[in-house]
């Protein structure tokens, strides 16, 4: 190569590179002010240079300037659409705000007014309230979130708790709620309520709530009561309009106790919350029926007066497992005791003037466990917390009676060896089958049983379904005595459900292998 071809090589080179390429783009996007002087030295160079050389800088400016248009043509597009989204939330705003009040406007006392009934009700654009809600339309469906939003939830009490509760469910496209609490923010507040600011401190909480909800989500009917919650007249009052669920998130034990008798004798749906307070480890969270909570005294206070009110089961809760520490009451400063009966100090009869320390992030945990429990409820999701009480005592349990069983099936009897662990049990029956029967309507068991499927077929966890006491004996007698098959016996509707659950277990341990 001679050495002016290298020379016009190295400059073709130089002209292409990404600084040139650049400083070319930068140069031409801002033609507009570019003085003509150094329009034309950039002329008078490319001139001087080889025909090799102007058309490898014309292909580079080219390349920029198609890139610079693309960009720029993308930018204006970007900038477009923001620019008509708002316009479009603030014709919709204007809209909402022109047809109808909206409720929590300001009193010149800072309190926001209560409006009912169809006041409430306010237009708004459905597209924007779809795109809000679009993450839980693609996780329920169509369907589950139109059964969400027509849900009508009652939280009572909006303390760490309910606050969080009531802002998940209208987040999550709730659009009817009623808020009752008879207390207010204070300093302490802040430190575990969901919505409640500074200058909330002073405000009635529900009103603290439905301040920030509107601003969340102004098409729900936020509906404030400033009351304790009694039951009586007014009790029922705030209890009508055939709410979907109740939310009881009230830290005083008797009204607590006559909230849920009440809701129970009615046959309304209430989901209770148990004692956040003095807890800190959160993995210990539970949630069950009542009847199945241990290590929460509040739990088991409470689990003891409904008892004796004739409720035993029926009400789930939130609770933790968590052992009681040495975390105990505040205690009152002496001068106090010193100025006479210090049950007086309290606002309201019956209640405790001394506190117990909270862990912010716990009561919100309860919350939010209360909140999804009610959203899969009111969308029709198939939910059923795993009870945990007992849990070991029911894997020996199933372990020992599909031992006896497995031992007279095979002559062995106690000599028999079981292939099959207590683990591996508990994830027969919890993991795999949900506590549930591999027959049609395929019930919540309160005597199971595990049986061998296959007779055929070794004792592995792929070859284990879970019945009924009865039905385990049925089975037994029918296919391993009379040597019928399982879809003989069952149908097939048994069969294909026994199939889905063993494949799962085939699947899980060929994983594992």
């Amino acid at each position: 190569m001679t050495t002016r071809a290298k020379t016009s090589a190295r400059q073709a080179a130089y002209l292409s590179s990404p600084f040139i390429l650049t400083l070319a783009s930068s140069r031409l996007c801002s033609s507009a002010t570019m003085s003509t002087s150094y329009a034309e030295r950039i002329s008078d160079y490319i001139a001087s240079r080889s025909t090799a050389t102007k058309l490898v800088a014309a292909a580079a400016v080219g390349s920029a300037l198609t890139a610079s248009s693309i960009l720029g043509y993308q930018a204006l597009n970007r900038r477009r659409r923001r620019r008509d989204l708002s316009a479009e939330i603030e014709e919709a705003l204007l809209e909402s705000t022109a047809k109808t009040p909206r409720t929590g406007t300001l009193t010149p006392a800072g309190v926001p007014e209560r409006r009912t009934g169809k006041e409430l009700k306010r237009p708004w654009n459905e597209d924007l309230v779809r795109e809000q809600l679009s993450r839980n339309i693609a996780f329920f469906g169509e369907e589950g979130v139109e059964k969400i939003r027509n849900g009508f939830v009652i939280i009572v009490g909006m303390g760490g708790v309910g606050s969080w509760a009531a802002t998940m469910l209208v987040r999550s496209g709730v659009s009817r709620v009623r808020l009752i609490d008879f207390d207010q923010v204070t300093l302490s507040s802040l430190n575990r309520h969901a919505t409640a600011r500074l200058e909330d401190v002073g405000m009635p909480k529900v009103y603290s709530v439905q301040k920030f909800l509107e601003g969340v989500a102004p098409w729900a009917e936020i509906d404030p009561r400033v009351e304790l919650w009694r039951g009586d007249k007014d009790g029922e009052e705030l209890l009508s309009g055939d709410p979907d669920w109740v939310l009881d998130c009230i830290d005083h034990i008797p009204t607590k106790v006559e909230l849920l008798k009440t809701c129970h004798d009615k046959g309304i749906k209430v989901f209770s919350s148990m004692g956040a307070g003095a807890k800190a480890d959160p993995s210990r969270i539970q949630i069950s029926d009542i009847s199945n909570t241990l290590e929460d005294p509040l739990a088991r206070s409470i689990r003891r007066r409904l008892k004796q009110l004739g409720v035993t089961e029926g009400i789930p809760v939130v609770y933790s497992t968590e052992k009681p520490s040495d975390i105990k009451l505040l205690p009152l400063p002496e001068e106090e005791f010193q100025k006479g009966k210090v049950h007086e100090l309290s606002a309201i009869d019956d209640f405790r003037v001394r506190l117990l320390p909270v862990l912010g992030p716990l009561p919100a945990m309860f919350g939010l466990a209360a909140a999804t429990y009610v959203l899969l409820k009111l969308a029709g999701r198939d939910f059923q917390p795993l009870a945990i009480k007992n849990r070991p005592k029911l894997y020996e349990k199933l372990h020992r009676d599909l031992f006896v069983r497995e031992g007279r099936r095979t002559g062995e009897g106690n000599f028999y060896q079981m292939p099959l662990s207590e683990p591996e049990v508990g994830y027969i029956f919890d993991d795999l089958f949900g506590a549930k029967s591999v027959i049609p309507p395929h019930a919540y068991l309160t005597r199971p049983a595990l049986v061998r499927w296959d007779v055929n077929e070794p004792l592995t966890t792929d070859n284990v379904v879970v019945m009924r006491r009865e039905d385990a004996e049925k089975h037994e007698a029918e296919c391993n005595v009379k040597g019928r098959s399982p879809e003989e016996v069952w149908g097939e509707d048994v069969v294909q459900a026994a199939e889905k659950k063993t494949g799962e277990a085939r699947a899980v341990k060929d994983w594992n292998f």
